[in-house]
């Protein structure tokens, strides 16, 4: 379909897209806002550090394991229903983790508001794709993007903020106004929208989706924590690779899959996977390693470091929100963008690991060009993937996407970190250790640009 007999975009499609990207917004806070609470709830509710671990890791297993199930269920129920009991659920979760009296219940409540972000990072997407002509939907999921970056910056800001002047439970209690805000906009503002096929319900694919990517995620998240050749780790491996196994062998075999295989045939598809993968492992390992510069390298205090990684994110959001990373975009093409936007950032993660010596200078022009690079590559790349599938399957695109971006972190953490102490463990200090590990990222980054935009390429010829 050209652009010029392309439906046009939904009339109030800016305000439902500020709506949307709201509801996004607390997800995202949630992410990274326990890492600052961690003493206080070691204090208050006596937690050990098994319970931290739990806590933190409840919240990502459900979210990261229910991600194609809830991008299914939106295609198949409808969006904005799905987004609806998406903000019900957190906002309810929420309100129990705030008044939550110990560990146990902390993390009950963590779980259930991980269902609720399964929800809501599937159909924010995937509502946006549908309100926006063609030629908008970069610019749109450039600024969808710009809240993901706001998100990872603000957390540890706001949650700052709030155990500075209340109690730990603000932290929580601070979505359940949003939440509720949300609900009332997206009833009244956001249209309805599914698959109109109406393909019946694939339970079994996404009981095994949900079983095999929770134990992907739970294996790399144990490795650092238990030792990767551990029972923990090995169990949970093997889990994940015969239960994904069972999952690819049974939707190649249904009529009505949850997720098609055919649509790793498409070389856009497979380029912009490959891509995502390797640029969230090498930033998100990164950035965890990034932490550990400022603090025990640099010396800031943990406030102090979190101001002092907002730069990437304005510059995320600058981009964006200006539109001008979507004009580049278009100007470029989609496999130059990617390309030129993964090069920026792994030039910025070696900036980071070659001219620490100097002090914040070389970590702030580190994250400028991360930045940067950032808020051309990511949109790009989440085009490419929602592009690739049919429109009726865009809950099922969100849910890959966000898969993909769970994924690439968990594994950079994991594999970044183990370099980190193996580097550590023989002799070399810590600032070596952390360069090691920024310079491993560079490079993941840099070839996921190369294999997405020769992928991406390829398959622009073979349309045209």
């Amino acid at each position: 379909m050209s652009p010029s007999t392309a439906p046009p975009g939904h009339p109030k499609r800016w305000l439902i897209l500020g709506v949307i990207c709201l509801a996004q917004l607390t997800v995202l806070l949630d992410n990274t806002v326990l890492n600052v609470a961690i003493p206080s709830l070691t204090r208050e509710l006596h937690a050990a550090t098994s319970d931290i671990q739990w806590m933190i890791s409840a919240y990502s297993l459900v979210q990261s394991g229910l991600l194609l199930t809830a991008g299914s269920a939106a295609d198949r129920y409808g969006r904005k229903k799905m987004l609806m009991a998406g903000l019900a659920l957190f906002g309810v979760g929420s309100l129990t983790a705030g008044l939550a009296g110990s560990t146990g219940q902390l993390i009950a409540a963590r779980a259930g508001m991980g269902i609720g972000g399964a929800l809501l990072m599937t159909t924010t997407l995937a509502v946006a794709m549908q309100i926006f002509a063609p030629e908008e939907q970069p610019k749109a999921i450039g600024i969808w993007s710009a809240v993901n970056a706001l998100g990872f910056a603000a957390g540890p800001l706001i949650g700052g903020f709030l155990l500075d002047h209340f109690w730990w439970g603000a932290i929580f209690l601070i979505n359940v106004p949003v939440a509720a805000l949300g609900l009332v906009a997206v009833a009244a503002l956001v249209p309805e929208s599914k698959n109109p096929r109406g393909d019946r319900p694939d339970l079994l694919g996404a009981l095994l989706s949900t079983i095999g990517m929770a134990s992907l995620v739970y294996a790399i998240i144990s490795g650092p924590v238990h030792g990767w050749a551990s029972r923990h780790v090995l169990g949970s491996a093997a889990v994940a690779v015969l239960v994904l196994s069972l999952f690819a062998w049974w939707e190649s075999r249904i009529a009505d899959p949850m997720l098609d295989l055919h649509f790793f045939r498409d070389r856009r598809f497979t380029g912009a996977v490959a891509g995502a993968v390797l640029l969230m492992f090498g930033i998100g390992g990164a950035l965890f390693l990034l932490t550990q510069h400022l603090q025990f390298v640099l010396g800031y205090a943990p406030l102090e470091a979190g101001l002092r990684t907002a730069p990437l994110a304005l510059t995320v959001v600058l981009l964006n929100f200006s539109g001008l990373s979507a004009k580049w975009s278009g100007r470029l093409g989609t496999p130059v963008s990617i390309a030129l936007g993964m090069v920026l950032m792994a030039a910025g993660l070696v900036a980071i690991a070659e001219l620490d010596a100097g002090g914040y200078g070389g970590t702030l022009l580190g994250l400028l060009l991360i930045g940067a690079g950032c808020a051309v590559a990511n949109p790009a790349m989440a085009h490419a993937i929602m592009s690739a599938i049919p429109p009726e399957r865009a809950g099922v695109g969100a849910g890959i996407n966000g898969t993909l971006a769970e994924f690439g972190n968990g594994l950079g953490v994991a594999v970044l970190g183990a370099v980190l102490s193996s580097s550590v463990a023989s002799g070399e200090s810590l600032s070596a250790g952390l360069g090691a590990g920024q310079l491993v990222g560079a490079v993941a980054v840099l070839v996921g640009g190369l294999v997405a935009a020769g992928l991406l390429k390829r398959a622009e010829r073979r349309i045209a």
